[in-house]
């Protein structure tokens, strides 16, 4: 027994002196240590964030980031574009003939080019591209009065500040509101005008299919009673996106068709009446006498109606588009304009002179045949991708 224990004894003495003299393992590299970053350092690292959250208060400083500069013989570089913005892709390729060489926004970066001092001269150049691209005298004078007031108190002495500060009056003058129209109310009724020729119908069916992807019900009324070529178009649209068309007889009082259309949308708790309506020459008095008519129509079929009013223009006509937008805002008061086929011009400035002399919104502006190529107007986003530079056109500078 005695032996027993003292063998026992023995034993543990014998695993005590083993574990006791065995050589710790060496601890395995940190992530730190394996990407050749000393302790000592890994430890500064640390102290910003640990110095964070014991309540420091100095402030982490950012070095300003400063916009490169023009390269010779390039044009200005572009602001930085807002954030949040949708894609731009589309738009840029919709504006192109006016982004283009021979454009609107190609003459001016061409005027400004590979110029580092700029002669106060320089502002009488960019007067004869903007008139020559239907901005308009009156909105012309306007821009190249800040323009010549800069350069001057020698505020703009680069080409980039010029076309900064041309940049800025487009957004401040597109800037007065726009885009998407309100269509809370049921029935929302949006009364559609215009002359001969401008998309008008084509509008309303590519503005119908839009708001039936957002859900809404849409009822189209076809006031257009004098063509039958108009009443036939919606209602191809009608049976292409599901949307009822009220009609009348060739010929019949248009101001009774758009009631009638009110009053059935109001009983079946429709969204959004669209009215169209025959175009019409600003000039003629007694076809514009027949717009307010209709509109005092509409207004006992509906309280507050039309709710909407959007004139819809041909960006191709150029001042002419101005002078009709003039005319009609003097008939009827516009809540809005929708401009049509702005990707088959490489003037472009008539969008300007609109909103400048006339202070009505830019709700829509259709860039190409398909029914999404309607797009709502956005001043920002439309500057950007006016001035602006897209990944691809930076890559290729």
């Amino acid at each position: 027994m005695t032996y027993t224990i003292l063998a026992i004894v023995v034993l543990v003495v014998v695993v005590l002196f083993v574990l006791m003299s065995r050589k710790p393992e060496p601890t395995k590299p940190g992530l730190a240590e394996k990407k050749g970053v000393s302790p000592e350092a890994k430890a500064k690292s640390i102290k910003p964030a640990a110095a964070a959250q014991a309540g420091s208060h100095e402030p982490i400083k950012a070095a300003p980031s400063a916009p490169p500069a023009a390269a010779e013989g390039a044009a200005p570089r572009p602001a930085a574009a807002p954030a949040q913005m949708r894609d731009l892709s589309e738009l840029r390729k919709g504006l192109a003939k006016a982004r283009g060489q021979t454009g609107f926004l190609g003459r001016l970066a061409s005027l400004f080019a590979g110029k580092k001092d700029l002669d106060p001269a320089i502002a009488d150049q960019v007067e004869e591209i903007l008139l020559t691209s239907d901005v308009g005298v009156a909105t012309t004078q306007a821009i190249l009065g800040r323009l010549r007031e800069g350069l001057e108190k020698h505020e703009l002495s680069s080409s980039q500040a010029v076309w900064n500060a041309l940049r800025g009056e487009a957004t401040r003058i597109l800037g007065i509101g726009g885009g998407k129209i309100d269509v809370s109310r049921r029935p929302t009724v949006i009364f559609m005008v215009g002359v001969n020729g401008v998309g008008k119908t084509t509008t309303i069916g590519k503005l119908a299919t839009k708001l039936k992807g957002e859900g809404k019900t849409v009822l189209l009324a076809a006031g257009d009673t004098f063509r039958a070529a108009a009443v036939q178009q919606l209602e191809v649209w009608g049976k292409r996106i599901g949307c009822e068309v009220v009609k009348g007889k060739e010929g019949a009082d248009p101001g009774a068709v758009i009631f009638d259309a009110i009053q059935k949308a109001k009983q079946a708790g429709v969204d959004v009446v669209l009215a169209d309506t025959a175009g019409r020459l600003q000039t003629k008095t007694p076809l514009m006498d027949e717009l307010k008519k209709i509109a005092r129509t509409m207004q006992k079929a509906s309280e507050g109606a039309p709710h909407e009013t959007l004139l819809v223009l041909d960006s191709t006509n150029g001042q002419n588009a101005t002078s009709q937008a003039k005319m009609f805002q003097e008939a009827i008061p516009l809540t809005g304009i929708v401009l049509t086929k702005l990707d088959g011009t490489a003037k472009g400035g008539v969008i300007l002179g609109i909103c400048e002399e006339l202070k009505i919104p830019v709700r829509y502006v259709g860039l190409g045949e398909r029914a999404d190529d309607l797009r709502e107007f956005v001043a920002e986003e439309f500057v950007e991708a006016l001035f602006g530079t897209s990944a691809e056109e930076t890559a290729a500078a």
